[in-house]
């Protein structure tokens, strides 16, 4: 494979995509197979590192592939059984069905989806190159580079008690990497952690294989947290912090109440719990900004993580974290995962925020996204009428449904996939049982005919769960 010039339309990391992609689907095994370095392609394929690594990114993104650390990437087994077939692993089961061809994943969470930044950014990065020549690219940044450091520092200071500074910010090659120190650093295995429920499945089954205690704490039925219950468990419990949204819990789509989130900060802080915050969605509220509980907690027991993915698009698959203290420990960690990250590639998206390009985008994305909802909603109460309840979505590119009637929905999962459509049910972004009559389904699909047809497929799986017919 030959380099392509800035004169032709498709990028390299698509072309290492589509090469991957033939790579994959000529394994056609069910056992797991390691797939080649990003050296060994580097080199196959004429490219450079961060493009190969970019390219992987997108495919662990899209369930394609998977990483293990220090070894390196594998792909997912392929299922040898027809769609419709059940056992195994359910988010295995999702994952391997969202990469087969052909197949409508409404499983996924991509508010960037058809809208993202990629292209600015990629121009941005070419033109940068002619300032920082290869050779002259430092990769002994194990935190980020500077400029977005500092970049993300004023972006998320608020006001001279709320402020951050560069060498509180931390940046990693993804989230997961990011959740990992994390986890590491404040030594949570074994201990009691509370988290909102639901709670994106990354980050439950990070916790869950660290051999934390997840105390999931369910929204109630009126639009709210249980303080009451959060009080008793934060005098009963010895919890070391609670892991909350910044403003829109997703994929539940509620918004506390002032009143209430007022109240969550002052037990937080009565009882000393630090406040993990995941700004992943804060950027992606339809309306006017909604404040962050950052914003209320104490700065002084506050950690916030988040990704630029979900805003700007899998071109910016890098995770982050903004933490005042554990300094040393988390420098010593960076340091040995030895995330190689493009350094050019962060300083472009640095450029986009200091240039205020970020800022438009979101401010043409989010109205996107809104009147995407508005469709879904429609298509929903046309094909599936009185038998799912949900509210509108107020952020994000997702719909939390809840079937009226009982059913299983493993069976509704099954059923889609033999009609070649993936729907994420709620029981994965619970590990203790909750949320069996929900499930997740992203209005950012191309294709409005597609997704009626899929709406009415999803009308019928529910029937039949309920009934027991065929």
């Amino acid at each position: 494979m030959r380099r392509k010039d800035d004169r032709q339309t498709e990028f390299a990391y698509q072309a290492v995509y589509r090469y991957m992609i033939n790579l994959i689907n000529e394994v056609g095994t069910d056992a797991r197979v390691k797939l080649p370095s990003l050296r060994q392609l580097s080199e196959r394929l004429n490219v450079s590192i961060s493009t190969i690594q970019y390219a992987y990114s997108l495919l662990e993104k899209e369930g394609r592939v998977y990483s293990v650390a220090k070894s390196g990437y594998y792909a997912w087994p392929v299922l040898n059984k027809p769609p419709g077939s059940s056992g195994g692993d359910l988010l295995e089961r999702l994952y391997a069905s969202a990469r087969r061809p052909g197949m409508l994943v409404l499983s996924a969470d991509e508010p960037a989806l058809g809208a993202s930044l990629d292209g600015a950014l990629l121009l941005l990065e070419r033109e940068l190159l002619r300032h920082y020549p290869s050779h002259l690219q430092p990769w002994s940044q194990p935190c980020g580079v500077w400029e977005l450091r500092a970049a993300l520092a004023a972006r998320y200071t608020s006001s001279p008690t709320r402020c951050w500074q560069a060498d509180e910010v931390y940046i990693g090659a993804d989230l997961r990497g990011v959740l990992e120190i994390l986890i590491e650093v404040l030594g949570l295995k074994g201990a009691a952690i509370i988290v909102e429920s639901p709670c994106d499945w990354l980050i439950l089954r990070l916790l869950q294989g660290a051999g934390v205690k997840i105390v999931e704490l369910p929204f109630t039925a009126q639009d709210g947290l249980d303080l009451a219950a959060l009080e008793q468990l934060l005098g009963t419990e010895p919890v070391q912090l609670a892991l909350l949204s910044s403003s829109v819990s997703l994929p539940s789509g509620i918004v506390l109440p002032n009143h209430d989130r007022t109240e969550l900060v002052r037990l937080l802080n009565q009882h000393g719990c630090w406040l993990l915050e995941n700004d992943s969605h804060g950027d992606l509220a339809f309306e006017q900004p909604i404040t962050a509980l950052r914003d209320l907690a104490n700065p002084e027991r506050l950690m916030v993580f988040s990704t630029f993915e979900k805003a700007l698009g899998p071109e910016a698959p890098f995770g982050y974290l903004l933490s005042r203290h554990f300094s040393g420990e988390l420098q010593r960690q960076f340091l040995l995962r030895a995330f190689r990250l493009s350094s050019i590639r962060q300083r472009a998206i640095a450029r986009l925020y200091q240039s205020g390009r970020v800022d438009q985008h979101l401010r043409e994305l989010r109205p996107r996204l809104k009147e995407q909802a508005r469709v879904m909603s429609r298509y929903l109460d046309e094909h599936l009428g009185q038998q799912v309840s949900y509210r509108m979505p107020v952020a994000g590119a997702t719909f939390w449904l809840r079937s009226t009637a009982p059913v299983d929905m493993r069976q509704v999962f099954q059923r889609l996939l033999a009609r070649q459509v993936v729907i994420a049910p709620g029981e994965l972004f619970s590990i203790s049982g909750l949320h069996c009559q929900h499930l997740r389904l992203s209005h950012t699909v191309e294709g409005p005919h597609h997704l009626e047809n899929a709406l009415v497929e999803l009308a019928l799986a529910l029937r039949q769960a309920q009934t027991g017919t065929e």
